[in-house]
């Protein structure tokens, strides 16, 4: 049943009041179904944990709060699980359930805000791993016939926080569930340099999927606010992807930019490194401005609107391109 005027304040990590004309949560492809056929004749928004989207003001429609929970084991064998989690899981709830089984592939996307849901949407990454490595299905329902269909990982067409999900199939699916596959016999991923000093200054020579979970934790915890305490979405921009030819021109002029190799003719450069450089890190605007430790993070420190905090990342990506010549892009989902 939807319900009239309900405020999305607590239901989104910014910590942005913005009223939905109608909202109601839905625990089951059946409820999700009913309460399509109601929302017909008005704008529609799926919500899952609210960690990925920056409100501009009031949504006149209905907002569907995805509540779809359960964590199934469908298959094992000597060396793998198959899990299949509902949509409304939230993330780290399930990163530490795998932990606790001991069951490795996700351990380094740990404490990531979000549902379950919108991993394969944004092909989430951290420290080395993608949703993409432990992906295998999912199921969702398409909102114009309300018929139920299953994606593998190929019809996803995962790339650098991308799916499909997010272009020509944006707005028209309703993830429900998604199935992982997980090691019995983990291969820890220990990559990064930032994990390996964790575990270093911890004397942690041999680490389990736990261990490694702990610095993850540690790590983000250091830079990122809590969104509890201080509104944010995370990282607000992807890092930008550019051909090696434009980076080496930019290069000259800033001999210490950083990259990583993405394939011969192209490689990513840390948004978080060109946003501090400007000198944009710990700018603070009143209510709203850049987190003192991550420059990445957009934070509303109080009664921020979501105009303020948009309009601070169009001057952030007009500022970095007038700098470099490199085009910034938002990562957080813009509504209104």
């Amino acid at each position: 049943m939807l319900k009239k005027n309900i405020n999305l304040q607590h239901f989104n990590t910014f910590g942005i009041r913005a009223v939905s004309k109608f909202y109601a949560r839905f625990s089951s492809e059946e409820q999700l179904t009913s309460l399509l056929k109601e929302a017909e004749d008005y704008p529609l928004l799926i919500l899952g944990g609210g960690s990925n989207v920056l409100f501009l003001g009031d949504f006149d429609g209905v907002t569907l709060h995805n509540k779809i929970e359960g964590i199934e084991l469908i298959k094992e064998d000597d060396n793998e699980v198959f899990l299949k989690v509902g949509a409304g899981v939230e993330w780290h709830h399930f990163v530490l359930y795998a932990i606790d089984n001991n069951w490795g592939g996700i351990e380094n996307l740990s404490l990531i805000p979000g549902s379950v849901g919108a991993s394969p949407m944004q092909n989430i990454g951290a420290y080395g791993v993608e949703t993409k490595d432990v992906f295998v299905e999912l199921e969702a329902l398409e909102i114009a016939t309300k018929e139920m269909k299953r994606f593998s990982q190929s019809d996803c067409q995962f790339g650098y926080r991308e799916s499909i999900f997010k272009n020509s199939h944006k707005d028209k699916y309703v993830i429900t569930s998604v199935t992982y596959r997980l090691r019995k016999k983990p291969v820890v991923n220990t990559d990064y340099g930032a994990i390996k000093s964790q575990l270093l200054e911890q004397n942690i020579t041999q680490p389990s999927i736990k261990d490694i979970s702990d610095a993850v934790i540690a790590i983000r915890q250091s830079k990122l606010p809590d969104p509890k305490k201080i509104g944010n979405a995370g990282s607000f921009f992807k890092n930008p992807i550019v051909e090696k030819s434009k980076y080496e021109d930019v290069k000259e002029i800033y001999p210490d930019m950083p990259s990583y190799p993405i394939d011969e003719n192209h490689v990513k450069i840390p948004a978080a490194w060109l946003i501090d450089q400007a000198g944009w890190k710990g700018k603070t605007l009143g209510e709203y401005g850049v987190h003192k430790n991550q420059a990445l993070v957009l934070v509303n420190y109080s009664t921020a609107k979501g105009e303020d905090i948009f309009q601070l990342s169009t001057t952030i990506i007009n500022d970095i391109y007038d700098r470099y010549t490199i085009m910034l892009e938002r990562e957080v989902n813009i509504i209104g």
